[in-house]
């Protein structure tokens, strides 16, 4: 698979490695498991001499093995040998002051297994050292969680230190539809939609289907529910170091959520306990949920609706965390049939969240919400506003064009426009046939 898109954060990458000539710098690089970093940091940093480190659940004497032999094949530089990392670190620090260079250091997070103390012992290495350094310094991880405790918590020792910070998303729409062009010119808006239900923009799960050459519907859940297929354990895989003991809980909640009970009430009345602290975490440690409310509502209101914000991880628990019996079992052909079952309802679902992506993408609208009365009635798929240009725009998603009912959405979308007299209204049927 080509190396697609990524422009701006390579141009960002690039900038702060020019920074680094003059200054020191520390950025922390985030994004999910299989969403491509490695490959953006080793395409951003191809034309430049730079070091990288792979920190593996193994021995800290190992992997200072490995990083000081990096060292010496890159820099060309013998260092000998080390049997911590802080002393490296403090032997890489030194030699920035006399040379540039960048130094990536992937799967960050992990030292918090091989040595906790890194951490801090990188702190003090780094303030005393940073003044005369011009290294680039690059931190990268997947566990969002501890990525972001390493960070920005004002009790660890890094708090503070990062110059900058990188997310990294999915590929956007456009690039989406430009690597399934590229593979099957004569792809459908049913092929596009199945593409996107199951890889969401993930690098590594586009790979995964340009390796078995699934680009249609079919193909693709062909490819999903086979013996062997990488997709089967995907979600605990991605998921398990996140959460640790306590992930069956969090599985029962996603599962729930991915299944339409988004509201708290109704997973608390399924699970028979309360779920508050759950729902929080996932919200705000760990980024896998997004609580929406009404559009139009306060910032406290309860009339909260939950829903998970990665399009594989939704598919995975909706699918094969709930029927994880019938996988266990090989009961493949099974699990085919209720997605078949589920597919339109279900795909429906999907299709919503790609218009608002699609709609989030054009960077036209300060807001873009869904819609429910206080009595959960009236709903409206898509209500985005523009207040420089004053603009409402209202969307009714279905799969089927002859489905939209716009004379009914303007029913819905009433109380709404009735505070905001100042303000032209759209109305748009939105279908497959829009994609």
């Amino acid at each position: 698979m080509k190396f697609y898109n990524r422009i701006s954060e390579i141009a960002t990458l690039k900038s702060i490695e020019q920074a680094s000539l003059e200054a020191a710098q520390m950025t922390m690089m985030v994004g999910r498991r299989r969403i491509g970093k490695t490959t953006l940091l080793k395409n951003a940093f191809s034309s430049t001499t730079f070091l990288y480190f792979f920190v593996a659940k193994k021995n800290e004497v190992l992997l200072c093995e490995e990083f000081s032999q990096e060292i010496s094949e890159k820099l060309g530089i013998p260092i000998g040998s080390f049997s911590s990392f802080s002393q490296l670190f403090k032997t890489i620090m030194q030699l920035s002051q006399r040379m540039d260079f960048t130094l990536v250091i992937d799967e960050f997070q992990e030292f918090h297994t091989v040595n906790p103390s890194v951490f801090s012992d990188m702190q003090n290495i780094w303030d005393s050292t940073k003044e005369n350094s011009k290294i680039n310094l690059v931190l990268c991880g997947s566990i969002y969680s501890m990525m972001k405790r390493i960070f920005e918590n004002t009790k660890e020792p890094l708090f503070g230190r990062a110059t900058s910070r990188i997310l990294v998303k999915a590929f956007d729409i456009k690039t989406i539809k430009e690597i399934l062009s590229d593979y099957n010119p004569n792809y459908t808006k049913e092929d596009l939609l199945a593409f996107y239900m199951i890889t969401g923009g993930v690098a590594k799960y586009i790979e995964q289907l340009i390796n078995r050459k699934a680009f249609t519907k079919k193909k693709i859940l062909d490819t999903l529910f086979t013996e062997g297929s990488f997709f089967l354990e995907e979600g605990r895989d991605v998921l398990i170091d996140e959460f640790g003991k306590d992930y069956g809980n969090y599985f029962s909640i996603l599962s729930l959520i991915a299944s339409s009970k988004t509201e708290r009430g109704q997973i608390e009345s399924t699970l028979n306990m309360d779920v508050g602290g759950y729902l929080d975490r996932l919200e705000k440690e760990y980024d896998i949920i997004k609580r929406n409310r009404p559009f139009g509502s306060k910032e406290g209101s309860r009339s909260n609706k939950y829903k998970i914000e990665d399009c594989f991880l939704n598919f995975w628990f909706r699918f094969i965390y709930k029927y994880r019996s019938a996988v266990e079992i090989g009961s493949f052909y099974y699990i085919r049939d209720i997605v078949e079952r589920d597919y339109e309802t279900y795909s429906g679902i999907i299709l919503e969240k790609y218009f608002r992506k699609m709609m989030i993408e054009t960077k036209e609208f300060s807001e873009i919400q869904g819609y429910w009365n206080s009595k959960g009635e009236n709903e409206i798929d898509i209500v985005a506003i523009n207040d420089i240009e004053k603009r409402l725009v209202f969307c009714e998603v279905k799969r089927n064009t002859k489905r939209v009912r716009l004379g009914e959405l303007e029913y819905k979308a009433k109380d709404i426009v009735a505070r905001y007299p100042e303000f032209s209204v759209e109305y748009k049927g939105l279908s497959l046939e829009d994609m």
